[in-house]
């Protein structure tokens, strides 16, 4: 069989992975030198800890078990069995949490419910104020900036895979075949649009305006390394608000009862941070669902964000490196982990994961192989 992938972030390069990994050859094309958007812009978290019960929590522990393998195979992925942290500082907060330890699923999550001492007995860089910590052991990482870079490398030693850059897919021009802006027709058995936040020209044509994904906007930053390990990711009880694993009557009296700072609700804001491998922190998020989108990141958020990364750690950030804004697609229909479509005979776009990008691709592209039968 020969696979047509259109996108080299994460989610396309997941695809070929599968295709290569099972026999197949490969033609993956980008319109850039290089994946420039969602795929590079986020935590490189593999995050299972708030996800919903049922399919999206059975798809992020697969992706978990496939992140773990591949990253045994190439390690530049950098990946790491580092658990998160999402810490609480009231008994509201800890409400919550202990309603997330009564899930039928919790033993497939790994939570547990630790103290203050014990929190920083796992995470010695956590020196502030906080009550208790909910810990989720299947929590992971990879570093996002150059995990399709090395993903890559190793798809380049097989005969079977061809990445092709520099190319913008403009038309389908039959079935399993695209035409891209050098004029050159790329045919296969099967063509994956894998095209990330890209949902206008040919993804409109294609999929038509009532496609069921939206675009959200967000603002991170990173800072220079700590000088210290921080050995989980962390999170703080406003990602409660935000994650749906935690939605709960003791969710609902925390949003009656303790509302967020004006700038946090303002931008729907949660903490999430993580170690980089050269020590640096990346740290976010806010989400926009109104368009447009601004054009300027606003410092307001960056501010909210360092003061309560400031009081977790009991000590200043060090300086902040860099500040950027990145745009995911979002299936809207929440029961669904990602929108996949067969828009013409034998071509199937696949978008909209929302902030699971990373977290499920592996596992949204196995299951692409699977219905396909590739």
């Amino acid at each position: 069989m020969r696979v047509i992938v259109v996108g080299a972030g994460v989610v396309g390069t997941m695809h070929a992975w599968h295709a290569v990994e099972r026999g197949h050859e490969v033609v993956q094309i980008e319109r850039e030198s290089e994946a420039r958007g969602a795929s590079l812009r986020n935590f490189g978290q593999i995050w299972v800890s708030g996800r919903a019960g049922g399919e999206e929590l059975d798809t992020a522990l697969r992706a978990r078990e496939l992140w773990e393998g591949i990253g045994e195979r190439v390690p530049g992925l950098g990946f790491r069995a580092n658990g998160s942290l999402t810490l609480v500082r009231g008994e509201r907060e800890r409400a919550v949490a202990e309603a997330a330890l009564a899930r039928p699923d919790v033993a497939a999550r790994g939570y547990e419910l630790l103290t203050a001492e014990e929190a920083r007995a796992l995470n010695p860089a956590l020196r502030g104020d906080f009550l208790a910590a909910l810990w989720c052991e299947r929590d992971a990482a990879v570093e996002p900036r150059t995990a399709q870079l090395r993903l890559r490398e190793e798809l380049l030693k097989s005969p079977r895979y061809t990445f092709l850059p520099g190319r913008e897919v403009r038309e389908v021009v039959g079935a399993g075949a695209v035409r891209d802006d050098h004029g050159d027709v790329h045919r296969g058995d099967v063509v994956v649009l894998a095209t990330g936040a890209w949902l206008g020209g040919l993804v409109r044509e294609l999929a038509g305006p009532d496609l069921p994904v939206r675009r959200v906007r967000l603002q991170m930053m990173q800072t220079e390394p700590l000088g210290e390990p921080l050995t989980t990711s962390v999170a703080d009880a406003d990602s409660f608000r935000y994650y749906p694993a935690y939605a709960s009557p003791a969710l609902d009296a925390l949003n009656a009862e303790q509302a967020q700072t004006p700038t946090a609700a303002a931008h729907r804001m949660q903490l999430l941070m993580v170690q980089r491998a050269d020590g640096g922190l990346t740290i976010g998020d806010t989400h926009e669902y109104e368009h447009p989108f601004a054009f300027d990141t606003l410092e307001d958020p960056y501010d909210h964000l360092t003061e309560v990364v400031e009081s977790f750690l009991g000590r200043p950030l060090p300086k902040i490196g860099r500040r950027w804004a990145g745009v995911y697609a979002q299936c809207v229909d929440t029961s669904r982990v990602v929108h996949r479509q067969e828009v013409r005979e034998g071509v199937w776009l696949v978008t909209g994961p929302g902030g699971r990008g990373m977290t499920c691709s592996p596992a949204i592209a196995e299951r692409t192989a699977n219905e396909l039968g590739w």
